[in-house]
């Protein structure tokens, strides 16, 4: 069903459980999976109007894509890449509608990404770089929240009485 998953990721906890998710999924599958981190260059894509853009220079982009493919790599481990062919890309570009475009582009028949889940007023300033992608992809897409973590449960303690 699904041979070929793409994966971007922001390296926050979110894109973690993603790429925990996406594991899964390609070892059902016998998929690959392909991590995309995207680059923005803020003098493009910057949330508040052109008056705020810091431009972004082409040594800072180049820092940025050489720490990205650090970041990239230390993502992947040793059974990722023999098991599930698993490789990593960074690239410069619109978040959303790169991982669309490179989606699309490259044959991906499924898409696996983490979401915050943010709603609200933040949801709308900051808008939703998945919600783009779910609405334009050219292929399924997959969202994960990350779980809150382990819920600690109240340990109640019984006391037994006997009768004697």
């Amino acid at each position: 069903m699904f041979t070929r998953i793409l994966v971007p990721t922001d390296f926050g906890a979110h894109s973690a459980a993603a790429i925990d998710y996406a594991r899964g999924v390609a070892r059902r599958f016998g998929a690959s999976f392909h991590l995309l981190h995207v680059v923005e260059d803020q003098l493009v894509t910057g949330p508040f109007g052109a008056e705020l853009h810091v431009p972004t220079t082409a040594g800072t982009l180049a820092s940025l894509l050489q720490e990205a493919t650090v970041n990239l790599e230390a993502s992947l481990t040793e059974e990722d890449r023999m098991r599930l062919r698993a490789t990593g890309e960074a690239i410069v570009g619109t978040a959303a509608r790169t991982i669309v475009d490179y989606a699309g582009d490259n044959g991906y028949d499924l898409i696996v990404m983490g979401t915050h889940g943010r709603t609200g007023i933040t949801h709308m300033v900051m808008g939703s770089v998945a919600e783009h992608v779910v609405r334009s992809a050219p292929c399924p897409v997959l969202t994960v929240r990350q779980a809150p973590g382990p819920v600690a449960l109240p340990v109640r303690s019984r006391q037994l009485t006997t009768t004697a």
